[in-house]
Parts: structure tokens; C-alpha cells; sequence
């Protein structure tokens, strides 16, 4: 019979790089379960309680939302379920990423030549604040190819 050992929040936290109150909402939204606490009613936690943080932590890294890393514990939960629906969550984050740094890019294209517009002279005539504020014919600054940015 093994003995497990225990951890309180402040060494969960510091091992997994997670503040204090993350831990604690993360308990609230359901996403950890609740601790298990000591007679003085400390909070602690079991070495699966470690992984399943870590795993929190790494899947919030790469961007993923919370329901969808409640998707994939849920799914984790069940070892001898097909894979696929993680798939199908990772590809639709994928998805989502791709579109994004397309929009930045394009974003960062509109800025590049926003920015190197400049002649100098007064702030009045600046041609910088013309294209952000969309004078002169500009069009919005946060629309490309008819579509909001922001």
C-alpha cells in the first residue's frame, strides 16, 4: 500500500508556476476539484491534482478556452474513448490561430505603411493621424478586405 503524499496550495502553485487565486478559481469553475483539506482547513493536493493543474496550465498556454480544455480533461477522463474529438478541438483552435495571425499580418501590413507615411512637419498635416482617423479618403484602419480587425 502506497502512502500519498499531500501538498499544500502554496507548493502546488510554486511547482506549477500558477498564482495562488488561479488555483482557487480554477476549483470554483470546476476545472480542479475541490481540495481536500487539513484539520486546520488548508487546502491540499495529490500528485494527480499536479498533473491535471499542469495539464490546465500547458493546454491555457497554447490558447486553448476553458471549455475547451474542460472538453479535453472530459475526454481525458475517459482513457478508452476514440481520440478523435480531441482532434476535431485541436484543429478548430488551430483554425481559430490561423485566422487570427492572418488578420494581425494584415494588420501589420495597414500599420507598416501607416507608420512610414510620415514626411514630418506640423500634427496638423500629419498623414499618420489622417489614416488613423480615416481623413482624405482613408479607409478604416482596423478593416481589411471589408473586415473588422478588432
Amino acid at each position: 500500500m502506497s502512502v500519498q503524499k499531500s501538498t499544500l496550495i502554496g507548493d502546488l502553485a510554486r511547482r506549477t508556476g500558477t498564482k495562488i487565486n488561479t488555483i482557487r478559481f480554477y476549483e470554483e469553475i470546476g476545472l480542479m476539484p475541490k481540495a481536500a483539506r487539513t484539520e486546520a482547513g488548508r487546502r491540499t493536493y495529490a500528485e494527480v491534482d499536479f498533473r491535471r493543474l499542469s495539464f490546465i496550465r500547458h493546454s491555457r498556454g497554447l490558447g486553448f478556452s476553458i471549455d475547451e480544455i474542460r472538453s479535453l480533461m472530459a475526454l481525458s477522463d475517459q482513457p478508452d474513448q476514440d481520440c478523435a474529438e480531441a482532434a476535431m478541438i485541436a484543429r478548430r483552435h488551430l483554425n481559430s490561430i490561423e485566422d487570427r495571425i492572418a488578420r494581425l499580418k494584415a494588420l501589420q501590413s495597414q500599420l507598416t505603411e501607416i507608420a512610414t507615411s510620415c514626411a514630418g512637419g506640423r500634427a496638423a498635416d500629419c498623414s499618420i493621424i489622417e489614416a488613423i482617423a480615416g481623413i482624405g479618403g482613408a479607409s478604416d484602419p482596423l478593416a481589411v478586405g471589408g473586415t473588422k480587425l478588432a
